[in-house]
């Protein structure tokens, strides 16, 4: 018998931390943070972070788990859900991974072997120098040249999953993308449900103008303040997020407030367009489109739990 997992997300906006709650306390589960920021302290307006009291009780893994200059990354998540899965299955309950960060959904999921993507510090640093001295767009030619696929999929800014693309040429001769897509092709070890939760664009793209505009409203500014008076820069992995770099830039007198909240606007629609381009790709997904259930979460939840039920997950009778 597999044991069941279930994954709920979703672009970013669409509503995916109060249906987690209902979700979890409906199958006795238990939720695993898949957001690459919800995992730092301090960082908690900008990441949309769920609060204490919304959590009604049920236990929430990977948040508030690293400061903001620690090293995190694929590997490492991976490592930390399973320890969590391992803690809950003990429990007898059920986990759910909860976020939008795709690529971390489908390492768990699937099962993924990075251990032939290790780290290589020397090459790294000279990537790193590369990338300051000649820009990022000259890494992402580097990457064109022996790995097309990748180079196509990787936005040019993202130096991080650059590197780690060239990094994996380097150590194997192979390009990561053809990895990537045999260890996609292996079947999912756990008895799997995995919802993508969404909305219409023009509600989301609303959802997102928003909730960027209560996050100002809350204290962003205060808040990447007191990171940037800890000794956080642009160069962390952790500042990288969006609203961090954004109000950074700001704060290092880039361009004035109104731009960077335009700015940062601006990319978190472009990101969730990201997201769900990466979902449509994914197989076995449940798309869970709002707009058909009237926005009514008691409706979706039902359909949730009938699709738990059919991938042969555990579901408490009411």
């Amino acid at each position: 018998m597999k044991q069941p997992l279930i994954v709920l997300t979703g672009p970013t906006a669409a509503g995916k931390t109060n249906l987690s709650i209902s979700l979890a306390k409906a199958v006795n589960g238990e939720i695993i943070s898949a957001d690459s920021m919800q995992v730092y302290r301090g960082m908690d307006i900008g990441s949309a972070k769920i609060r204490t009291e919304e959590m009604q009780g049920i236990p929430h893994h990977l948040i508030d788990v690293l400061d903001p200059w620690e090293e995190f990354h694929i590997v490492k998540f991976q490592q930390m859900a399973r320890d969590a899965m391992d803690g809950i299955y003990a429990r007898g309950k059920v986990p759910i991974l909860v976020g939008g960060t795709g690529f971390y959904i489908q390492a768990v999921a699937r099962d993924i072997d990075f251990t032939s993507a290790q780290q290589e510090d020397d090459y790294r640093g000279e990537l790193e120098l590369l990338a300051k001295e000649k820009g990022c767009g000259y890494l992402h030619g580097m990457l064109m040249e022996v790995d097309p696929e990748s180079a196509g999929a990787i936005h040019a800014n993202n130096v991080k999953r650059v590197i780690r693309a060239l990094e994996f040429y380097h150590q194997n001769g192979t390009p990561i993308s053809a990895h990537n897509r045999e260890q996609k092709n292996h079947e999912s070890p756990y008895a799997l449900a995995y919802f993508v939760l969404n909305v219409p664009r023009e509600l989301l793209y609303r959802r997102i103008d928003e909730r960027v505009d209560e996050m100002i409203k809350n204290g962003l500014l205060d808040e990447v303040k007191a990171l940037k008076s800890r000794g956080c820069r642009r160069g962390m992995v952790s500042m990288q997020g969006l609203g961090y770099k954004e109000i950074l830039a700001y704060l290092e007198g880039e361009y004035p407030l109104e731009e960077a909240v335009r700015i940062l606007k601006r990319d978190t629609r472009h990101f969730a367009k990201r997201q769900l381009t990466w979902f449509r790709r994914e197989p076995e997904v449940v798309w869970v489109q709002k707009d058909a259930f009237c926005y009514q979460d008691e409706e979706i939840l039902k359909y949730m739990l009938s699709v738990c039920r059919e991938k042969g997950i555990p579901v408490p009778e009411e």
